[in-house]
């Protein structure tokens, strides 16, 4: 008899950075034996922040069982703190899944349904620290793995995080394939991609209009956190 289909469960969101999680799916779709499934509350297309929709492919209620639970992120990851329904799929996801994981400030997320507490995580620069506040433990690395949890940081990063997952999962010679298969061999026109390598001063306003568009939002979603586990 055959293995059973690898099962991917993506959560889907309005306002989803749309690189976050087609990025990480190219990569997806030459995993051997794998299938991926696009979870949200309906079937109806789902808007990203670049205009135009992904439509998911099962619901919420109908999804399977993740063996691979992977949430990207983008500013609709923080409007997911308030949708209960969604956080409780997330945690029933997460029990039974090999690997709980996410790009960008889908960490955030997965922070605000209480699966990263005492984890080291990370995720997009200019919000990275935030983390702190569910009791994650903030790494600035590109992939993050702690025990089951695999964590990716800003977009881009999530083809890394990709490749990351394909390795634990079919070993290094697969993984080497499907880099070789999509031409991965990034050779940006700008050595100016990370904070650390950028103007400080630029990088500086960002964080701070960062964390004012954000950090009462995470204050508020930690406190539930804090408040559901009482």
């Amino acid at each position: 008899m055959a293995d059973a289909p690898l099962q991917i469960v993506v959560l889907l969101f309005p306002n989803v950075t749309q690189l976050d999680f087609t990025g990480p799916a190219q990569v997806f779709s030459k995993f051997p034996n794998t299938e991926v499934h696009l979870a949200w509350h309906t079937l109806d297309p789902v808007p990203t922040d670049a205009g135009w929709c992904i439509v998911p492919t099962v619901t919420l209620d109908d999804c399977p069982r993740a063996d691979v639970l992977f949430v990207p992120g983008g500013n609709g990851a923080f409007d997911v703190f308030d949708d209960l329904v969604v956080l409780d799929f997330l945690r029933r996801q997460a029990e039974g899944a090999r690997w709980v994981t996410s790009v960008c400030t889908g960490s955030f997320t997965l922070a605000a349904a209480g699966l990263l507490t005492g984890y080291r995580a990370t995720s997009h620069w200019a919000s990275l620290q935030m983390l702190d506040t569910f009791g994650a433990l903030p790494v600035s690395n590109r992939v993050v793995r702690d025990r089951n949890r695999i964590t990716g940081a800003g977009v881009t990063s999530g083809i890394d995080f990709a490749f990351v997952l394909a390795a634990e999962l079919f070993g290094d010679e697969i993984a080497r394939s499907i880099q070789l298969a999509i031409e991965y061999d990034p050779a940006p026109p700008f050595d100016n991609g990370s904070p650390e390598k950028a103007d400080q001063a630029v990088v500086n306003k960002i964080i701070a209009a960062t964390h004012g568009l954000r950090f009462q939002r995470v204050q508020k979603a930690a406190r539930a956190l804090e408040t559901a586990g009482d």
